[in-house]
């Protein structure tokens, strides 16, 4: 995305090869060709963009942001609730709805929806993060939230991004029980997770560690928020929509009222 920001005005012709496939890539195509941009190949692996002069103003609508959305489906699937994502391209969240059903999850898919049912306990599976349209790796941490929670063992493989696992031992506070080998980590299912102190590594660790929160027994606590809300928009109040019980707080203070409040 920033080597075809950076060609879209430079002189002569670029050519990116082994470029990504990802829907964002190919909507970032789409909209600097309609600001007058000359880009081919976007959702290919060699992207040729031809320089232009200038660039125009344009109006454009955005897709929806997949990875938002799967980790609204997994949040149905560790809390056993039934879910409906509204606003969503469903095709490119098909590897996504196939995990779930392989976890014994139901999935139904309208034009711009999808729902998710999870009715039954989750059963254990294999993943492995791979290039668009593969699992992606920004659900991986959501995926072994629930997979934590399965009957039996399961392996989750990262093939992209180093140090994408920072997020285990938080989980291991909350009584998970996953060891990483390489790039690898092999998950021993639980029963459920117990509340605790977490911190968030990162962006999407941020988030599964919240749907981890969610389903704990207890009370937990996520630190360094901004890194989720880099990435989600209204994260506590969509989830309260939901039912969930979280409070975005800023002080220790505050922190230990709500607790008071939600058990009392």
């Amino acid at each position: 995305m920033n080597v075809i920001l950076a060609s879209v005005l430079a002189e002569g012709t670029t050519i990116i090869e082994n470029a990504a496939k990802e829907p964002h890539i190919v909507d970032l195509a789409n909209f600097l060709n309609s600001c007058g941009a000359s880009i081919r190949g976007a959702g290919t692996d060699v992207i040729r963009i031809k320089g232009v002069q200038r660039l125009h103003g344009t109006e454009y609508t955005i897709i929806p942001d997949q990875i938002e959305a799967g980790t609204y489906m997994f949040g149905a699937a560790v809390t056993k609730g039934d879910v409906v994502v509204k606003n969503v391209i469903p095709k490119h969240l098909e590897s996504i709805s196939a995990k779930l059903i392989e976890m014994g999850c139901e999935v139904e898919e309208g034009d711009d929806w999808v729902r998710v049912v999870a009715s039954k306990p989750l059963k254990r599976t294999n993943v492995k993060t791979l290039p668009y349209p593969g699992f992606p790796t920004d659900m991986q941490p959501q995926i072994t939230v629930a997979l934590g929670l399965t009957n039996g063992s399961s392996i989750v493989t990262e093939s992209l991004f180093e140090n994408r696992f920072k997020y285990v031992d938080e989980l291991s506070k909350m009584g998970a029980h996953i060891k990483v080998e390489g790039n690898s980590a092999i998950i021993d299912g639980v029963e459920s997770y117990q509340g605790a102190d977490l911190s968030a590594p990162d962006l999407r660790a941020g988030a599964a560690l919240v749907l981890a929160a969610l389903t704990a027994e207890g009370f937990s606590t996520v630190e360094n928020v901004q890194y989720v809300e880099r990435g989600y928009e209204d994260f506590p109040a969509k989830l309260k929509g939901l039912g969930a019980q979280i409070e975005k707080v800023t002080t220790d203070r505050e922190a230990s009222r709500y607790h008071f409040e939600e058990v009392s």
